[in-house]
């Protein structure tokens, strides 16, 4: 496979993983396609053309020397700087890739956002209400990542003459997608029930080895957890802290996130809804892998680094 298939293989497996179901999302992208079609020509220009056949703007080809076929990849849920190096100093590395986004894809990560309200819809939220709690906290990421030096990674591959490439909500999809999968069969009465299915599950079980397993940040074990939700794994990055009073009244008792800040929490506490925290590493690693099995399914070696948990599935 050469990088560019790679790429056109992680956005045909994100988009078959997506909580949102496959029909939506090809719907947005026709939306998307309509809306160019009306631009102007000089409109045009300044659009990103990928967005009409990729809609997660956070996973991208960020350098492709376009040179060979792909044998040998280094990933890491990080890989910048001092990653690239180390790819460069092994000297048999094709292509390096990073979970999460750079250059491009970094500027750019508030635009997977909305994939956020349609899940909460999914799970009763109104997605008026759903699309009208998000909008400020999207723009509020895009002003927060706007004066990030996007492309000092990317330019560092360059110069080293390295294939580079993004996966983020692409493998954050797969990873949301197996744990609703994995949660429907379960069925779950109480919180502790939740936590000891995420620590059944082999990159948690790795994680809790180094102190960084699931945790309950709000709530008790002993609750009753009610409707579980995976709310809190893709889209970008965290959402509006003004959402919990809503997926409160949806019927939502226990949501499971990757990730959650401490004004966050006190929403969800103050709502009366559990908080699963399953993981950062060890939940973009769950995603990550599921992506990189269909790789070596491929021939390509993979060379697990920076905060990955490489686990490989039959």
């Amino acid at each position: 496979m050469t990088t560019q298939q790679i790429y056109e293989l992680a956005v045909k497996i994100g988009i078959n993983a997506d909580l949102r179901g496959v029909k939506r999302v090809q719907a947005n992208l026709k939306r998307t396609k309509d809306k160019y079609e009306k631009l102007t020509n000089e409109q045009k220009k300044e659009f990103d053309k990928e967005k009409l056949t990729n809609p997660y703007s956070d996973t991208r080809v960020l350098v492709d020397n376009s040179k060979k076929l792909i044998k040998k990849i280094l990933v890491g849920i990080d890989m910048e700087g001092a990653e690239l190096l180390l790819a460069d100093r092994m000297g048999d590395i094709d292509l390096v890739i990073s979970h999460h986004p750079e250059g491009k894809a970094l500027a750019d990560l508030h635009d997977v956002m909305d994939l956020q309200a349609e899940v909460l819809a999914d799970y009763g939220v109104p997605i008026n209400i759903a699309e009208s709690v998000i909008k400020p906290r999207i723009s509020e990421v895009s002003r927060g990542v706007s004066p990030i030096n996007h492309n000092r990674a990317v330019d560092m591959a360059k110069l080293l003459k390295l294939d580079f490439m993004c996966t983020h909500t692409v493998a954050d999809n797969l990873g949301a997608n197996y744990l609703v999968n994995l949660f429907k069969k379960k069925k779950c009465e109480y919180v502790e029930d939740v936590l000891k299915v995420l620590k059944e599950i082999p990159e948690y079980k790795e994680a809790i080895k180094i102190n960084a397993g699931p945790k309950l940040f709000a709530g008790s074990p002993e609750n009753r957890c009610g409707k579980v939700a995976v709310t809190e794994f893709t889209g970008g990055t965290s959402g509006s802290k003004d959402i919990y009073e809503k997926m409160s009244q949806a019927g939502i008792g226990t949501i499971i996130g990757m990730h959650m800040g401490e004004e966050h929490r006190k929403e969800a506490e103050k709502y009366h809804i559990n908080v699963v925290i399953a993981g950062h590493m060890s939940s973009d690693s769950l995603g990550m892998n599921l992506f990189l099995d269909e790789l070596e399914k491929r021939q390509i070696n993979v060379v697990a680094t920076s905060g990955l948990i490489r686990i490989k599935r039959k």
